[in-house]
């Protein structure tokens, strides 16, 4: 006896929905943890997820005690449900694209303090984006600059903004500004009332030192390569509450620290010698789907930095 083959046949709206819970579930990696993410309960997502199985005739996941695994069927369905779900979204994004107003998303993704920086002047830019594509839904969030250029390559975010530590194929650079990086120490560190002519380099490199956590840039990994590295903080703000501490040296970029630093809080140490240049920039990917949002926004950011920049040479 032949086995009978089966036949999906349609796939309409009840199944999309489905599809989009079970991928949901495979990106949160189980049951427990996708109910936040989609807000409804754990035995819905069951139910969804039988139905699923029922209405495709294959067995998608092993649950239970042992936790949540993808058969290779499931592996398989979430593959082609991930392309099925980045065709619809490139369809979405290229009818905004041709309607007459301007419309869609423009999701902007920021490192560290880089969204308050005044050189870059945000909030106009925001507010230009308004006047003339009023259709437009922002969003705006902060991560690491790992996240950051893996959302741009992914398609999750339009432009990122990160300090320009490498180049990553598959992305284009646009240089912003650039910031003087020094070592700082606290007034209640012991190296805060050393004159800069005793500090000598084992000095420094006797004292605990705090660093961002990833490879450090090219012109600062000679200055750091013998230090006492004994912490770690990514962002700005913690790296400056361990330096503030006491008990920890670090580097940060000088802009930064004049802002939110009482004069005489800190000390760079030997100034001369421990400091490098630091690139910010705006990240895009190469042959991203087309964005008309995405694309007015950095024309009115290479239009702000021009302006910034003949302002700076008339007064020179």
């Amino acid at each position: 006896m032949t086995s009978r083959k089966y036949w999906l046949g349609q796939v309409g709206d009840f199944e999309l929905k489905q599809l989009r819970v079970f991928t949901t579930v495979v990106q949160c990696g189980g049951f427990s943890a996708a109910e936040a993410e989609l807000n409804i309960t754990r035995s819905t997502i069951s139910i969804h997820i039988a139905n699923l199985e029922s209405r495709l005739n294959l067995k998608l996941c092993h649950r239970g005690r042992a936790g949540f695994a993808l058969t290779e069927e499931g592996k398989i369905i979430y593959e082609s449900a991930k392309k099925l779900f980045d065709s619809v979204e490139e369809f979405r994004a290229t009818v905004n694209n041709l309607n007459a107003t301007l419309s869609g998303d423009l999701r902007l993704i920021f490192s560290d303090t880089v969204s308050g920086d005044p050189r870059l002047g945000l909030p106009e830019l925001i507010n230009q984006i308004n006047e003339l594509a009023p259709g437009v839904y922002i969003t705006v969030d902060v991560a690491s600059m790992s996240e950051i250029e893996q959302m741009v390559i992914n398609e999750e975010a339009e432009v990122g903004f990160i300090p320009l530590h490498r180049q990553i194929e598959g992305l284009e650079y646009i240089p912003l500004f650039s910031d003087n990086c020094y070592l700082y120490c606290h007034r209640s560190h012991p190296l805060f009332a050393v004159a800069d002519s005793e500090i000598s380099d084992e000095l420094i490199d006797g004292h605990p030192f705090v660093q961002a956590g990833l490879k450090p840039h090219k012109d600062a990994a000679s200055l750091i390569e013998q230090m006492e590295l004994r912490a770690t903080a990514y962002y700005y703000e913690t790296r400056l509450a361990l330096i503030r501490s006491g008990r920890y040296i670090g580097f940060l970029p000088e802009h930064y620290v004049a802002n939110v630093v009482e004069p005489g809080e800190l000390r760079a140490l030997r100034p001369e010698r421990n400091i490098y240049r630091l690139e910010l920039g705006a990240i895009v990917r190469k042959s991203a789907r087309a964005n008309k949002a995405r694309d007015l926004f950095i024309k009115l950011l290479q239009e702000k930095l021009q302006i910034v920049s003949d302002k700076a040479e008339k007064n020179a």
